[in-house]
Formats: structure tokens, C-alpha cells, sequence
């Protein structure tokens, strides 16, 4: 699911709002979020996961064209660890007949 197929799902389901209100809640919420990361803090939205910062070390990486080494630098990467909820109902969900679409990755009714 896009950014844009969200916020059209969201809109349609909350019909005494108006698109461009749920745009905008949607893109702030994102943006927040995207601070808060940037900003190394951590999100935890319960029952649903959290997102946080891993560390990764520098390391010696290859070009992909001419084989030669290169140097990366050190970085954060963002990484979201799902909650229990989450966990449980994608696995049950996946187990009382949906399938995953192999080309959005998105669930479809098999």
C-alpha cells in the first residue's frame, strides 16, 4: 500500500471527513515521524510496533561494476520491530486463507 492508496482508503472510510484533511493528517503524522527518528528518539505505537535506529558499523563494501573495494561509512538505519498484535493477527490472518501477493506484497483473498 502507497502513501496515496492510504489516504484514499482513510478518506473513503471516514466519509464526514474531507480528502484533503486526511491528506494532510496522514503526511503530517509522517513527517512527525520522520523528525522524531531523524532526531534519534524512538516511536512505540502499542499494539501496533515501534521504530528505532540501529547502528551499523563502517564496513568495506565492493563496487558492483569493477569488483574494487570501497570504504562505507558508519550509520544509523531506521528499523521497525512489529508488536505482539501485529505478529498475531498478520500470522492468523495468513492462516485462515489469505495469500501474499507476489507483487505488491500486498494480501490477497485466495
Amino acid at each position: 500500500m502507497t502513501k496515496s492508496e492510504l489516504i484514499e482508503l482513510l478518506a473513503k472510510r471516514q466519509a464526514q471527513l474531507a480528502y484533503k484533511d486526511v491528506e494532510e493528517a496522514v503526511k503530517k503524522i509522517l513527517e512527525h515521524m520522520g523528525q522524531t527518528l531523524a532526531s534519534g528518539e524512538r516511536i512505540e505505537i502499542r499494539g501496533f510496533g515501534s521504530f528505532s535506529l540501529h547502528y551499523r558499523p563502517p564496513r568495506v563494501g565492493r563496487n558492483p561494476k569493477s569488483g574494487e573495494p570501497v570504504s562505507l561509512p558508519a550509520k544509523y538505519v531506521p528499523h521497525f520491530k512489529p508488536g505482539k498484535q501485529l505478529r498475531e493477527r498478520v500470522d492468523q490472518s495468513l492462516h485462515s486463507g489469505a495469500q501474499i501477493s507476489s507483487s505488491h506484497g500486498s494480501l490477497a483473498e485466495s
